[in-house]
């Protein structure tokens, strides 16, 4: 009975000291602790030690204790009892509760802040990437993009795809106000992500791109020129109980441009480049065109050796300059042909100073740290455990 009495009493005065670590965030910042986001989650699997800690710094405590054998202990349990003997749990439980805020801590949560809205001048853009099978071809005379990207080997020769890749990030990490999106596509277009200041997340979502993650086997540049200027323009229809009934675009930045930066021809998609053409001539899209490589043939890793270097084949794949040119010309852009690694970035860099930057309010996302709120009670509980040991409940061998 009186080891259960103890149990409860041990549990009991935890729960009265996590309340009262509790009461520090509850009357300053609760409401943004109860909607925080926890960005390191993992460390919750710490309180799974917490019980293990409260037993240990409690009742393991006595148990592990060197005793002294005596006959009877009968003349001294009758003795008086102080104070003390009835706290001798509680630098333990101080410190299990101080444990549960100490991970809390861990956890880094974070409370986001998206009602701030500021006047910026930028452009909308739209990078088009190709990922069609073709893109897998070496690309040399790498630019200083690919020297400086940590995420490819300096020394080993790289394909269209991983320039592209470099470029386009190094491109983006230079931009400060531009709202930039990017469209991959091979037989089949997708939307990576639509028109954002995030460049962090832009960046992070480029370099998870690699060969295989759609069907290569054709281009449809048609579907991705179609599906960037959608993104641009946001159409929406002037009578929206009418489904024949002409859209328009609400997009409200004035300066709009896609960047197309393909190796092929036109060979997939249900929309054709000339429609999709249409629809950003419509809409005062520009589009400007990056012809990666010619018709030469060029190489092509196929394997490796039996001493693990990559073996090359050469392969020829087609191109469509003139469709690029066209592209270009009718929608007030211009088109460029890259060769190799260093004229595709500066391509790239002489699109952006062609383009006319334009006035946009745009949302401004920023997050706080919550983490202090469970720190500072976690430290406080810590120095009240060391207080209690030291002042009050001092134990002797």
């Amino acid at each position: 009975m009186k080891t259960f009495l103890r149990i409860l009493g041990i549990v009991l005065a935890f729960a009265v000291f996590v309340a009262a670590g509790l009461a520090y965030p509850y009357y300053t910042r609760w409401h943004d602790l109860e909607t925080a986001i926890w960005r390191q989650k993992y460390f919750a699997w710490g309180l799974v030690v917490v019980p293990f800690v409260l037993l240990a710094s409690t009742l393991l405590q006595d148990w592990m204790r060197p005793h002294l054998k005596m006959g009877t202990v009968f003349s001294l349990a009758r003795g008086p009892r102080g104070i003390r003997t009835y706290l001798r749990d509680l630098p333990g439980a101080v410190r299990a509760a101080a444990l549960v805020f100490l991970i809390g801590a861990l956890c880094k949560p974070i409370t986001l802040r998206t009602d701030e809205r500021a006047v910026d001048t930028g452009i909308d853009i739209v990078i088009v990437m190709d990922l069609s099978g073709s893109m897998r071809a070496i690309l040399d005379d790498k630019p200083d993009a690919v020297r400086g990207d940590s995420e490819l080997d300096d020394k080993k020769r790289v394909t269209r795809l991983d320039t592209a890749k470099a470029v386009v990030k190094d491109f983006v990490s230079r931009r400060k106000s531009d709202r930039i999106g990017v469209v991959v596509f091979a037989k089949n277009a997708f939307i990576l992500s639509p028109p954002t200041l995030d460049y962090a997340l832009l960046n992070k979502l480029v370099s998870k791109l690699q060969r295989g993650v759609i069907d290569e086997s054709g281009t449809a540049i048609g579907e991705a020129l179609g599906a960037a200027v959608t993104r641009l323009c946001q159409p929406e229809r002037i009578n929206k109980t009418d489904p024949s009934a002409p859209v328009k675009c609400t997009n409200e930045t004035q300066s709009k441009a896609v960047i197309l930066l393909t190796d092929g021809d036109n060979n997939a998609g249900e929309l054709s480049p000339e429609k999709a053409t249409e629809f950003a001539v419509k809409h005062d899209i520009k589009v400007y065109t990056i012809q990666i490589g010619n018709d030469d043939e060029v190489d092509v890793e196929d394997g490796t050796d039996w001493l693990g270097k990559p073996h090359y084949t050469k392969q020829r794949f087609p191109v469509n300059p003139e469709l690029l040119r066209q592209i270009s010309e009718k929608t007030n852009g211009e088109s460029f042909i890259a060769t190799d690694g260093k004229a595709l970035e500066s391509s790239m860099h002489e699109i952006l100073d062609r383009l006319e930057k334009t006035r946009f309010e745009a949302p401004r996302s920023s997050h706080e740290e919550l983490f202090f709120l469970l720190l500072f009670p976690g430290v406080a509980l810590v120095g009240f455990e060391i207080l209690l040991r030291v002042l009050l409940l001092r134990r002797f061998p």
